[in-house]
């Protein structure tokens, strides 16, 4: 990646830039489409919370949507004094870009120029002096109109690659034009860290005292390594995008840059950490595109250890444990339960939920969580006192809440149904209800008790999964997964069934009776 010499460098100059463009090239994902609101949402986290130094917001005279969402957030910007850390794409079009942008309040434009010889042949169908007279005279333009202008090199690494004298002849061009960053863009994603190295010291060397960007793609997997290398290189800004969001593989993704920046060359940023976690399901929820569970940083499973082996290590004296400790980033290590767990991930879990096992207790429900591992179910430490109580049959409480029956029913032109009987700590009580569908309508009944007969609000239901387990198929068995909202915390449950409203129904009442030993 670098050798000692390069590395010590990068430690010795400081500060890489960050510009986020989720809300741009991130937008380009297939099938992602941000609202206006929901742009200005996640505009406010990153500036105001993340702590980005700039952010891509837009692509200029797209849609009259988009000039609502940019001019939101300009306005938005302007007022916590950060305006000048908003930017949009503008196109050598003439006047038409610079001023959609101007319109919309925003000061920065970042200008689309073509960075191989090929894009500027073949596309705009230009000579390489025809199309740098043409960004003069929109930079220029820009520039007039109080803009500060940075500049798009779009398939640099292809221009470097096949005609790296048309690139130096565009820089050459405009060297006395007011051009803040020079941005330079691995478009199709096709370079490695070592051609980044190569391609990056030579702007770097011939001219020196530019600020240049690195923008890159994922298509080979590559996009961290190609940015670290950027930066080892002589790099000063970095294009990043939440949870990697992007055209076709995506962009490198913000929390793994920072990451490995900090820990791998101690380089400053301004980003802070422990807020990257509730950004990245913000984005992960607006987006629609769920985060990998083995996503480095903000994935479910970074931060929690599979092997006995492991929480064994961890704890005699953190053998286990690297710099990437879970609450820089605002969450905290778990320790899994299914078939490699282990007593010592069992006696982990069970310390903090506060119960005490014997050796050979401990032992029993060892072999319990293996075995439901073997059969794929994934278990969960709000799961863990009911498999204690199914194995031991003591030493914790019995299930409070009991579905007693039930009966669902749905009809064409009709609503679903729901009739519902269950014991709560000892008395039975019975509802019905309709619904959107059948678990809707349980739900409801469900609701309808405890506001009647209990007199307690019932727990909100914010997430609801269904998934088939890993390695299963269409006829096995459905995992539901639901989050409630407690009063100090997000619970989550699943339930196993061959049917769908079964699982959900169990899952509800694995919640239903944590609630209700939290009321005692």
């Amino acid at each position: 990646m670098g050798t000692p010499e390069q590395i010590r460098q990068v430690k010795e100059r400081r500060f890489i830039e960050i510009l986020d463009c989720t809300l741009r090239d991130g937008e380009q994902t297939s099938g992602v489409s941000f609202l206006p609101h929901e742009k200005l949402v996640i505009a406010r986290r990153l500036l105001s919370e993340v702590n980005v130094d700039r952010i891509e917001v837009a692509s200029a005279r797209v849609s009259e949507g988009e000039k609502e969402a940019v001019s939101m957030i300009c306005r938005y910007a302007s007022r916590i004094g950060r305006l000048d850390r908003v930017e949009v794409l503008g196109f050598v079009d003439g006047k038409r870009s610079v001023d959609w942008i101007r319109s919309c309040g925003c000061q920065v434009i970042n200008l689309l120029a073509k960075g191989s010889l090929r894009h500027c042949v073949h596309q705009l169908r230009k000579t390489p002096k025809q199309h740098i007279a043409d960004l003069r005279e929109t930079i220029n333009y820009a520039h007039d109109m109080g803009l500060d202008v940075n500049l798009y090199l779009e398939d640099w690494s292809s221009g470097m690659r096949d005609s790296v004298d048309y690139v130096y002849q565009l820089l050459d061009g405009l060297r006395c034009e007011p051009v803040h960053r020079y941005m330079l863009s691995d478009t199709l994603g096709i370079m490695n860290p070592l051609q980044c190295v190569e391609y990056m010291r030579k702007m770097v060397k011939r001219y020196p005292g530019y600020h240049f960007d690195f923008h890159g793609h994922n298509d080979y997997d590559l996009a961290v390594s190609n940015t670290l290398a950027a930066v080892l290189s002589g790099c000063k800004g970095l294009h990043v995008t939440v949870n990697g969001l992007g055209e076709r593989c995506g962009n490198a993704p913000l929390a793994s840059v920072q990451a490995i920046l900090r820990d791998h060359f101690e380089a400053r940023t301004n980003i802070c950490e422990d807020k990257l976690n509730d950004l990245s399901h913000l984005v992960e929820g607006y987006s629609g595109i769920a985060i990998a569970p083995n996503m480095p940083i903000v994935g479910e499973n970074v931060f929690t250890q599979v092997a006995g082996v492991h929480a064994d290590g961890d704890s005699k004296h953190q053998l286990y444990q690297n710099a990437l400790v879970p609450e820089r980033f605002g969450r905290r290590r778990e320790y899994a339960l299914g078939k490699n767990s282990g007593r010592a991930n069992i006696a982990r879990n069970l310390e903090e939920l506060g119960l005490e096992l014997t050796p050979e207790q401990t032992r029993m429900v060892t072999a319990r969580i293996t075995e439901l591992g073997e059969k794929k179910e994934i278990v969960t430490q709000e799961d863990l006192p009911y498999i204690v109580n199914d194995v031991l049959r003591n030493h914790v409480p019995s299930d409070r809440v009991r579905l007693i029956s039930y009966m669902v029913s749905t009809a064409y032109g009709l609503k679903p149904g729901a009739n519902v009987k269950v014991e709560i700590n000892g008395k039975q009580f019975e509802a019905g209800a309709t619904g959107d569908g059948q678990y809707d309508a349980f739900v409801k009944a469900m609701r309808h008790i405890y506001k009647k007969y209990i007199g307690r609000t019932f727990p909100i239901l914010v997430n609801y999964a269904v998934s088939i387990p890993p390695g299963g198929r269409t006829d096995a068995l459905v995992q539901t997964v639901i989050a409630w909202q407690f009063p100090d915390r997000i619970v989550r449950t699943r339930g196993l069934d061959a049917d769908q409203t079964e699982a959900a129904i169990k899952a509800t009442f694995k919640m239903l009776n944590i609630f209700e030993n939290e009321n005692i």
